[in-house]
């Protein structure tokens, strides 16, 4: 890839709002112009220097440390010029504003979200999952998380993927060669092993596709939502998992009008936890709003928690009395179970979570991956059903192998494995059409560069750089 050269850009590089430091960066192919607007001197590379931001007429605006790197040897592999100055809001805009005036004769302009990272990875200072990985990094909501996303950041991610895409290359190369010896193909074939570097192969790619959708569990996390009729226990436990008193705990039926959410970890995971209204008919106007709004978040749930009150249960092996409370509430705790059926997929998990078992008398249900008996009050079987939501999200591999990843990676790995076993089933005909086996191994390898960009449409990189923050 040829390095670029576009106009020159710069930004605020650090968060909104007050602090102690603040950034700003510029890059471009050439900065001694602005260097020497900004700062009255040049600076010496990579060596910070403590020294006034002028303005216009020569006039200190902050005073701060000035860092220059020259390329190729910086991030963007352009030239770079960072400001630390004070992190006042006022401060950075002043600075900012300063930089737009002096660089106006070498077209300096305000950098577009992503854009210094967007270089970084066209100018060849990493692949485009590296280049994910910063905002990842950025946005990661778990211990966990950061430290797969900065594996990511290192190459491991990449790493992998180049080694599946040397065992490809070689591949093509050797089918491309016996193309040119069709009466010794099958000899060719069967002396280089090719079935068995393929099922090789193959057994690489769902090695990375384990990681990769691991990956992606840490950067997504799950959407857990809490459903049930009122005075269940849902906020209760909400509160329990978050270990935090986020909700309203309260006799009174429907005291939940709105969900309330919150992001806890479980081994790393980030498990987006959602309490909603109690789900019961109801001639309240704002109750049945409440109850609308439950069932929207019910149904974009990655795993429902859909919660009973054994207190409200008849006893084992009694009959209630039709018109009794247990009755009345055996039949809306089997609607709400028949609607959570009807209108969620097959792929999303219902666990059934018997709540107050500190509160209620006689045998209880049977724990298992999809049932659950706690006390939301005193935290009794809550373990055991933070391990359930772990082994439905998928999570089953050591966090320490594991590297941040995406959608798009665990979809393109897909495309990848398909079109090798497509070559593989070829390969194992007893008159295999090798021109088929190549362009199989051909796309295998396109999807495959999707991952780090060497093979990608200009529009998927626009909307991938287009999601970081400003001066990223």
């Amino acid at each position: 890839m040829s390095p670029h050269r576009p106009e020159p850009i710069v930004a605020i590089a650090t968060a909104p709002g007050r602090g102690a430091v603040g950034i700003v960066r510029a890059s471009g192919a050439d900065l001694s112009s602005l260097m020497q607007a900004m700062c009255g001197r040049t600076l010496r590379p990579r060596e910070a220097t403590y020294l006034p931001f002028l303005d216009a007429q020569g006039q200190a605006i902050d005073q701060g440390l000035a860092l220059f790197f020259p390329a190729p040897h910086s991030f963007t592999g352009e030239d770079v010029l960072e400001l630390q100055a004070h992190g006042g809001s006022v401060v950075l805009q002043m600075l900012l504003a300063r930089c737009l005036q002096a660089g106006q004769s070498i077209g300096l302009r305000l950098a577009k979200p992503g854009e210094f990272t967007q270089r970084a990875f066209l100018n060849d200072k990493m692949d485009l999952a590296q280049a994910e990985a910063v905002a990842d990094l950025i946005d990661a909501s778990t211990e966990t998380a950061a430290r797969s996303a900065v594996r990511s950041l290192s190459g491991d991610f990449s790493a992998a993927v180049h080694g599946v895409r040397d065992a490809l290359i070689d591949m093509r190369m050797l089918i491309e060669a016996t193309l040119d010896f069709p009466e010794e193909e099958i000899d060719i074939l069967r002396r280089a092993d090719a079935q068995g570097r393929l099922a090789q192969l193959r057994d690489a790619i769902a090695a990375i596709g384990r990681n990769a959708r691991q990956g992606v569990l840490l950067r997504e996390g799950i959407k857990v939502v809490i459903a049930g009729q009122p005075n269940a226990g849902k906020s209760s436990l909400l509160n329990a998992l978050a270990g935090a008193e986020l909700a309203i705990v309260s006799p009174i039926a429907g005291t939940t009008r709105d969900k309330i959410q919150q992001t806890i970890q479980i081994e790393g995971v980030p498990l987006h936890v959602i309490d909603t209204a109690g789900l019961r008919e109801s001639g309240d106007e704002v109750e049945q709003m409440g109850v609308a709004r439950a069932w929207g978040e019910i149904d974009g749930a990655d795993v429902v928690l859909f919660l009973h009150d054994l207190t409200r249960l008849p006893a084992p092996g009694t009959r209630p009395a039709p018109d009794s409370d247990a009755a009345a509430y055996l039949t809306a705790d089997a609607r709400i179970g028949a609607d959570l059926a009807t209108r969620l997929s097959s792929q999303v998990p219902v666990i059934d979570v018997w709540n107050k078992i500190d509160l209620a008398d006689g045998p209880r249900p049977a724990d298992t991956e999809r049932s659950v008996c706690l006390s939301a009050r005193t935290g009794d079987g809550l373990a055991h059903l933070r391990q359930c939501l772990l082994q439905l999200a998928g999570w089953n591999t050591v966090p320490e192998g594991v590297y941040m990843a995406r959608e798009r990676h665990v979809q393109a790995l897909q495309r990848v494995d398909h079109h090798v076993a497509q070559a593989a089933d070829q390969v194992a005909e007893a008159s295999p059409a090798l021109d088929l086996v190549a362009e199989e191994l051909r796309l295998a390898q396109n999807a495959l560069g999707e991952i780090t960009g060497a093979f990608g449409a200009d529009d998927l990189l626009g909307v991938i750089f287009s999601r970081f923050c400003i001066g990223k």
